[in-house]
C-alpha cells in the first residue's frame, strides 16, 4: 500500500468517526481511474457510506452527502446509501462507474451484495445519454481550435467508446480506457490514438498542439451517431422499488 492509499484509508477513518458512519466503498473517479492521469492529477475519492438506522427515523435527516476535502491533491467527498440507490434506480451512470472503478480504497462485506442488486437497474439509455452528453461538452468547449490540449480529446474519446461498449454489451462499461480500446474500432482510428499516445507521453500538462484531423473526425461522427441513437432508444428504466427497499433495510438491520 503506497502511501497516499494509506493517507486516504486515514481520510476515511476520520469520516467514520466524526460522521458516525460505516463507508461501504471508497474508491478512485477521476483520470487516475480512466487510466491517463498527469503526475501532478489530483485524486478524486468518492465514497458510499450508510448510518445507523436511528437517523435514517429522524425528522431532521442528516444530509445525503459529506463533503470531506477538496484542496491541490485530494477531493474527498460522499454519497449516503440511501442517495445512491435512488440514484442507481435512475441508470446513474456516474454511480455504475464508480462501482467497477479499478482503484478501490475500501470496500466493506456489504458492498457486494448492493452491487449485486443495483447492478439490475443498469439503463442503457441513461448510460448513452450520459457519456453523449460528457464528450459534447468536452467537444465543443475544448476541441474547436486548431490548438488543442491533447488530453482533452481522451475526455471525449472515453465517453463516446463507452457508448459502444454499452450498446454492444447492454452493461456498465470498463472505466479504464485501455479495456474500452480493446473493442472493434477502425483502424486509422486506432493508428491516431496510437500516435496521440505516443505524443501525449512527452507533452507537458497544459500544452497545446495542432488538431488531429483523424481524432476529430471520428469524435464528431460519433456524437452525431449517438445523438441520433440515444434519441431512438425505448426506455428501459427498471421501475421497481421492492428490491432496492430490500437491501437497504437489510444493510441498516446489519449497522
Amino acid at each position: 500500500m503506497d502511501d497516499m492509499t494509506i493517507k486516504i484509508c486515514e481520510k476515511l477513518s476520520e469520516i467514520e468517526a466524526q460522521e458516525n458512519v460505516k463507508v461501504l466503498l471508497a474508491v478512485e473517479s477521476g483520470s487516475r481511474a480512466w487510466g491517463f492521469a498527469s503526475p501532478d492529477s489530483d485524486y478524486d475519492v468518492r465514497f458510499i457510506y450508510v448510518r445507523a438506522m436511528a437517523d435514517y427515523l429522524r425528522l431532521d435527516e442528516p444530509k445525503d452527502v459529506i463533503e470531506w476535502q477538496l484542496d491541490e491533491v485530494l477531493d474527498i467527498n460522499g454519497w449516503d446509501l440511501k442517495k445512491a440507490l435512488v440514484q442507481f434506480r435512475r441508470g446513474n451512470a456516474t454511480l455504475f462507474e464508480w462501482s467497477n472503478s479499478p482503484v478501490v480504497y475500501w470496500k466493506a462485506a456489504e458492498w457486494d451484495k448492493i452491487y449485486e442488486v443495483a447492478k439490475e437497474y443498469f439503463s442503457a439509455k441513461a448510460g448513452i445519454n450520459h457519456y453523449y452528453c460528457t464528450a459534447r461538452n468536452t467537444f465543443e468547449g475544448y476541441l474547436q481550435g486548431d490548438m488543442v490540449k491533447y488530453k482533452k480529446y481522451f475526455y471525449a474519446l472515453r465517453p463516446l467508446l463507452a457508448c459502444r461498449y454499452i450498446e454492444e454489451y447492454n452493461c456498465p462499461p470498463p472505466v479504464l480506457f485501455e479495456e474500452l480500446m480493446k473493442m472493434e474500432l477502425p483502424g486509422d482510428f486506432r493508428a491516431g490514438i496510437e500516435e496521440l499516445l505516443e505524443v501525449k507521453k512527452v507533452t507537458v500538462e497544459g500544452e497545446l498542439n495542432p488538431q488531429m484531423p483523424v481524432i476529430y473526425e471520428f469524435i464528431k461522427g460519433e456524437l452525431e451517431n449517438w445523438k441520433k441513437k440515444g434519441d431512438e432508444m425505448a426506455d428501459d428504466h427498471r421501475k421497481e422499488w421492492d428490491t432496492l427497499n430490500r437491501v437497504f433495510v437489510e444493510v441498516i438491520n446489519q449497522i
